[in-house]
């Protein structure tokens, strides 16, 4: 559906414009008003670039983000929790399918979307390239990535490219039935044995920083941010939305009955806020240049998943000509 707007006649528009053109000076207005700019509307050049890289590298954490919660579906512990899971993986793959629409408005291609993450060209969200060894951690990813990821998510219903919040509405009521069934599968292993328990604790200790830099680096040192702003494409900095998620997880964490990792937690009465300990961003740009635990592991499964199912992707384009010849055939 986000595609019709870039099929109509007479919508294709110059990729950018003199600062003090009428175009300029509609976007300009549109900013101001925190309005909506759609496929067929005039925008800066910078202003499309962004997006497509945003929204393409959201829509390859998507994909990618399949890979570590799939390999547990043959392993579930139960026939529930299998149908949960596959549930949830699914979802994950129609979001990508949406990210990817929403990005296809933009005047990209899919396939060179692909292509470019394929080859290592292209990022996706980092907290995928850690393993996931138990059936906790599963739950874990759940909780603490799901929910971090509706904290970043929900300002984007707001953004002001039209087909990317309207995705974004979508996925964020899907990503909270995942943030509640990972939440759901902890709790149910917090009330069983003495080693289920310390099962989920290791999975907490091993995803919480992690985690925490999903939100990525402050803003003072992002290269994007400040642009991103003022365009209303970013609408809270990271340092705020990893706040907000921490102070929301400390109670989570003690219904639970689990610890969250870091010795420097503490509730800070001057800020209304807790304090946390100081996150290791060395780790961040190692795993984001690609020297983490399962980079090549991750980047390998996905191209071969994407070759195995060529024959799909042939089958329905062949399946979609033989169609449009015969409506051709019968209009004749």
């Amino acid at each position: 559906m986000y595609t019709q707007s870039l099929d109509i006649p007479g919508n294709v528009a110059p990729l950018d414009a003199p600062a003090e053109s009428p175009e300029q000076a509609r976007f300009d207005a549109v900013m101001a008003a925190d309005g909506k700019i759609e496929p067929q509307d005039w925008m800066p050049d910078a202003y499309r670039k962004t997006l497509v890289r945003q929204i393409s590298q959201h829509a390859h954490s998507e994909v990618v983000g399949m890979l570590p919660e799939g390999n547990w579906i043959s392993r579930a512990p139960s026939l529930k929790r299998k149908a949960i899971l596959l549930a949830k993986v699914q979802d994950e793959a129609g979001h990508g399918l949406y990210l990817y629409s929403a990005a296809e408005t933009l005047g990209v291609s899919r396939d060179s979307l692909i292509d470019a993450l394929h080859a290592g060209k292209a990022k996706y969200s980092s907290i995928f390239n850690y393993p996931t060894p138990t059936w906790a951690d599963v739950g874990v990813i759940g909780w603490l990535v799901d929910g971090a990821a509706i904290m970043n998510q929900i300002p984007l219903c707001r953004c002001t490219y039209g087909p990317y919040a309207r995705a974004m509405i979508r996925v964020c009521k899907e990503e909270s039935f995942h943030q509640r069934q990972g939440f759901d599968a902890l709790l149910s292993m917090m009330k069983g044995t003495d080693a289920q328990r310390a099962m989920v604790q290791q999975a907490v200790n091993r995803w919480w920083w992690p985690v925490l830099m999903m939100f990525g680096p402050s803003d003072a040192d992002s290269v994007h941010s400040s642009q991103s702003a003022k365009w209303g494409i970013k609408r809270i900095s990271n340092d705020d939305l990893r706040q907000k998620f921490v102070d929301a997880t400390v109670d989570q964490a003690k219904v639970l009955g689990v610890t969250l990792p870091d010795p420097d937690l503490k509730w800070n009465d001057a800020r209304s806020h807790h304090d946390y300990g100081t996150i290791d961003w060395d780790e961040f740009w190692r795993v984001v240049n690609g020297d983490g635990p399962c980079n090549k592991e991750r980047l390998a499964t996905r191209v071969k998943a994407h070759d195995d199912g060529a024959w799909v992707r042939e089958a329905a384009l062949a399946h979609e000509a033989k169609r449009r010849a015969r409506a051709e055939q019968h209009a004749a």
